[in-house]
């Protein structure tokens, strides 16, 4: 069937399209709607571009809200109509993932970046008022921190300058770009701060990964599913609980939530866009070029980004913060030219 999808693609019309997808030849699973999948964090943007081509005359797109890991794995599924156009994506497409991309056929895959994000730690606005580091946060939600299990019940057990009230974070599931995030931004640098942890990535990369990222099951961090909204409710309602996700869901939730410094630095536009903030990070859309000249509205959607992304843009009131001129421009390009990702540059 991957042959069979590649041969339609090479040799046939736009129309190819349905039968590559259907793996029968049926006109049915034809799509005159496109679909995007992926991240929790980048939805509301991608909601917000899409909603923004409508009013201009377009077909909204089908906007899905799987996760970063779960949409690019359904986006390198395979091409035609039966798989998404785009994945949405709050980290980079790891190398392992483009492999997927390729065994499926998906062979030119296009990388925008579209702006940035921050991993915000918040709790409520009558909340403790904590401040924590990636060392605390580390000693708190790792299942063994540095290598031995974790016993921490409060999180003055963690640090004695921090209040003794029970360790409860609400997060996202493994499936999430913001899970990743923690891991790589935050948690490993919270258990690379002892050398030996450090030292046991030259020597054991799976080990140090795995005590280095791997969460405890215990309680302390609740799994909240890719619904950033249900962990900004579920901490406003309780001062004591603290939340992760993308720093938009904070910045729309002023009257309700505060962000907790990291190191020292409050999440706010400022921090995130110049990087002082530890959990900055890109935020991408992945564009299956094959699908551009099938999907009837794809390219005007992609191009429907490159038009909100800018200071002036709609996404930043939606919370987005916007990318360096120079990214922009880089991105702006790959739009217009739709130049596919190098593999090399993943890992």
């Amino acid at each position: 069937m991957r042959f069979t999808t590649k041969i339609c693609f090479a040799a046939l019309s736009t129309l190819a399209l349905a039968a590559c997808g259907s793996g029968g030849g049926s006109s049915s699973s034809s799509r005159d709607v496109v679909r995007v999948v992926g991240s929790s964090t980048v939805y509301p943007f991608a909601t917000a571009v899409a909603e923004q081509l409508a009013q201009s005359g377009g077909k909204a797109p089908v906007i899905e809200s799987t996760g970063t890991g779960a949409g690019i794995k359904l986006f390198c599924a395979g091409v035609g109509a039966a798989h998404p156009d785009i994945a949405d994506a709050s980290r980079r497409m790891k190398a392992s993932e483009y492999e997927l991309c390729k065994k499926n056929g998906v062979t030119e895959v296009v990388e925008v970046q579209v702006g940035l994000d921050g991993i915000a730690f918040a709790e409520a606005n009558a909340g403790p008022g904590m401040a924590l580091t990636p060392e605390d946060v580390y000693k708190a939600l790792a299942a063994n921190p540095f290598g031995k299990p974790n016993t921490a019940k409060t999180w003055q057990d963690v640090n004695p300058a921090l209040p003794a009230i029970p360790i409860l974070v609400y997060g996202p599931p493994t499936t999430s770009g913001t899970r990743d995030a923690l891991a790589e931004l935050i948690l490993t640098k919270g258990c690379e701060t002892d050398p030996a942890m450090k030292a046991l990535k030259k020597t054991d990369e799976g080990a140090h990964k795995k005590v280095c990222t791997g969460v405890r099951e215990d309680g302390a961090y609740v799994d909240a599913g890719e619904n950033d909204n249900l962990i900004v409710q579920k901490i406003s309602q309780n001062p004591k609980a603290i939340g992760v996700f993308g720093f938009s869901f904070l910045e729309e939730n002023p009257d309700s939530l505060k962000g907790i410094t990291m190191s020292g630095v409050t999440p706010t536009y400022q921090t995130i866009s110049d990087f002082t903030y530890p959990g900055a990070r890109p935020l991408y859309i992945y564009v299956k070029k094959a699908h551009l000249n099938a999907i009837k509205g794809l390219a005007d959607y992609v191009g429907q980004w490159a038009k909100a992304w800018g200071p002036e843009g709609y996404l930043k009131q939606k919370g987005m913060v916007i990318a360096p001129d120079d990214v922009r421009a880089k991105s702006a390009e790959i739009v217009k030219t739709m130049a596919v990702l190098d593999p090399a540059e993943l890992k």
